[in-house]
């Protein structure tokens, strides 16, 4: 998803008075027109944890017949974008000439690295007859040592993401490694990304292996020692060991993390260690130096305005 979609949310943050929970956000939600999108990260004061730099929740959004997602091609570099849906199917296209649908369950891996344009649509087969989307997009930051890359796409179907048994519960190992299980996904840093559900007053230990780790609640409601954790809310955890979060209804929620990177600067689509360089993405965009989606050549996003 492009940046330009979304102005600035302006999450609020407050401190967490729990030895668990370091910081609650609360994005507020933005609509885009029979869309709504909150992003999490990055915000005022947390515009990180771990490598994940990027954190929004698309939907759920209701699409009548003939309408849907029409994300038009945009650029991204020094990052990776990471796709998973729970409800709905998305339609992704980009310059290396990859041409696929998204499905829930999958994870849909574009690492830009030196540059990638993509553009993420909605099949026409799809949009006939009325829609259902909902899912999560992140973005990853690179290691400086990778941030120039060659631009790779990765899709992982869902019948590769392993699950682990924690206690009774399923929880989906969706990257990095946690609770004995590692997924098959690329990462270039310590990452994790895991997804649960929980029943009402089922409790599960969170992963312990990462430098840094946040819950965000898709819907639901969690408790972690005296803070509550509200559906459409993130909690970034304390650096400290296990933290047991409790479900107090039926609850769907992720976890993300992993190791903590140096500094970077983000404007629009770009994220990068350098602000120099992010300038001359600038200037490669406006000048038409980056690469053609094959098939979704006519359109494109114009770079904003500074």
């Amino acid at each position: 998803m492009s940046l330009e979609t979304v102005e600035d949310l302006g999450p609020e943050q407050r401190d967490a008075s729990s030895s668990a929970i370091e910081r609650i956000v609360t994005p507020k939600p933005h609509d885009l027109g029979g869309f709504s999108v909150r992003r999490a990260l990055p915000c005022g004061q947390r515009r990180t944890v771990g490598p994940w730099i990027f954190f929004d929740h698309m939907g759920p959004a209701n699409f009548p017949p003939g309408k849907g997602i029409d994300v038009r091609p945009h650029p991204h570099i020094n990052l990776a974008t990471v796709t998973y849906l729970f409800k709905g199917e998305m339609l992704h296209r980009d310059s290396l000439g990859n041409e696929l649908a998204i499905r829930p369950g999958d994870v849909n891996l574009m690492i830009a690295g030196s540059g990638i344009v993509h553009s993420e649509r909605q099949r026409d087969q799809i949009k006939a007859s009325g829609n259902r989307l909902e899912g999560l997009q992140l973005w990853l930051a690179l290691p400086e040592a990778d941030e120039e890359m060659a631009p790779e796409f990765h899709h992982y179907d869902a019948v590769s993401i392993p699950t682990a048994d924690v206690g009774g519960v399923s929880v989906q190992i969706l990257i990095g490694e946690a609770y004995g299980m590692r997924s098959p996904v690329k990462t270039l840093a310590e990452t994790l990304y895991v997804e649960a559900r929980l029943p009402p007053a089922q409790s599960v230990r969170l992963p312990e292996s990462v430098e840094e780790r946040a819950v965000y609640v898709v819907s639901g409601r969690l408790e972690a020692e005296e803070s509550v954790i509200d559906a459409g809310t993130m909690a970034v955890v304390r650096a400290v060991g296990g933290v047991v979060v409790k479900a107090v209804a039926d609850t769907h929620f992720v976890v993300i993390g992993g190791e903590r990177l140096s500094r970077r600067h983000i404007w629009w689509n770009f994220v990068s260690s350098r602000k120099a360089r992010i300038e001359q993405a600038k200037q490669d965009w406006r000048s038409g130096a980056f690469p053609k989606v094959p098939h979704d050549e006519d359109e494109f996003i114009p770079l904003p305005e500074d």
